[in-house]
């Protein structure tokens, strides 16, 4: 019977590395709605295999939340994280700088509608169109960080796996055994 073994590799690691130093980028101090959870939430539903794209950024949310403290509305906030990492899913493999950059700016918007609303669904605005208007109003000063702080981390996280693939194919190549190689 033959086993297989699974080797960790730093690149097997970096995903889950990146993440975690998002989560506790988090938990520093840092300008209001300027935070990479929404970055991490994309990258790890576009990386990260099988459930654990979502499950992975949402633990770190948790994680840092647990250091933060858990707020009302929690539910709404993390409803729009696994939105974000379904959005990560469907970017997948075809990553070009053209569409992190628009899936960012949708995981903003994301993010913004959805966590608005839940605002307007408690107890802060009344239960009508008006109050819906005015707790999206309410909002728009923060959405400018959101939209900066998704587009900087996502970019980061995104840029650095990449860099990442391509030195580990370059390193998988000269490992080929010399039937395999091209050059």
């Amino acid at each position: 019977m033959k086993v297989e073994s699974r080797e960790v590799t730093w690149f097997g690691v970096l995903p889950y590395a990146l993440i975690a130093a998002g989560a506790l980028l988090r938990v520093v101090p840092h300008p209001w709605n300027f935070a990479p959870i929404g970055a991490l939430a994309l990258f790890g539903g576009a990386v990260l295999p099988g459930l654990l794209g979502l499950a992975v950024p949402l633990a770190a949310l948790a994680l840092s939340d647990a250091v933060l403290g858990f707020y009302p509305g929690i539910a709404w906030v993390y409803g729009s994280y696994v939105l974000i990492a379904l959005l990560g899913r469907a970017l997948g493999k075809r990553r070009t700088v053209a569409r992190v950059v628009t899936y960012s700016l949708a995981a903003s918007i994301l993010f913004y509608l959805v966590t608005n609303f839940g605002e307007w669904r408690g107890p802060l605005y009344p239960h009508t169109l008006a109050g819906l208007w005015s707790s999206y109003a309410a909002a728009v000063p923060f959405f400018r960080n959101t939209v900066l702080s998704d587009l900087c981390y996502s970019l980061a996280m995104f840029g650095i796996y990449a860099h990442a693939t391509r030195i580990e194919e370059q390193r998988a190549g000269r490992m080929a055994p010399a039937s395999q190689r091209t050059t």
